[in-house]
């Protein structure tokens, strides 16, 4: 499957590339339209026409992800790369939330996908936990330094970027996203 993505994340591009083993991704090239939508699927889908505009030809994914916390009442949600300027956004997450006991928090991605043929695909992944008090693990990147997945003792870095592939929020959508294709 040849299919473009409509950022120029590297890191999330080379969660879907690793997600999708025999898909070529390539991140489009140009300046990404701001997201000005309310919800995960909204920000998604304008990434998404974006880079049908620039892709006619291809697939094209919009992605749009955040973390979720029950103490925050779901925040920072759709801000969180960009909720705590000049600060790492995990180090500014643990400090917000050192006296807060519900640790609770899950991590959501939304994929719309824009066939060559014009059909419009939206999937979801999300991945339940709770937040670690502090940094721990090496791997992955983002938050994955303090979230615990459920049913694990230790953060995603720690479990490994294996584990990752398989399992996060954006494995999960893309997953979600391999699966509607192959069933239409």
């Amino acid at each position: 499957m040849l299919a473009r993505l409509a950022s120029q994340n590297a890191h999330k591009l080379g969660e879907l590339r690793l997600a999708l083993p025999g898909w070529t991704i390539d991140p489009i090239v140009g300046e990404a339209p701001d997201e000005t939508g309310d919800t995960y699927e909204a920000n998604a889908r304008i990434k998404a026409v974006w880079g049908r505009a620039q892709a006619p030809d291809v697939l094209v994914i919009g992605e749009d992800s955040g973390i979720e916390c029950a103490a925050l009442d779901g925040a920072p949600g759709l801000h969180s790369a960009r909720w705590a300027p000049g600060l790492d956004q995990a180090d500014a997450l643990l400090a917000r939330l050192a006296t807060e006991d519900d640790r609770r928090a899950r991590m959501v991605t939304v994929i719309v996908a824009h066939t060559p043929d014009g059909r419009e695909i939206v999937v979801e992944g999300v991945l339940e936990g709770t937040l670690a008090r502090d940094r721990r693990g090496t791997e992955g990147f983002g938050y994955d330094p303090i979230f615990v997945p459920l049913g694990e003792t230790r953060t995603v870095a720690e479990i490994g970027e294996a584990w990752k592939n398989e399992n996060s929020h954006r494995a999960r959508a893309a997953h979600a996203l391999r699966d509607a294709l192959s069933s239409s």
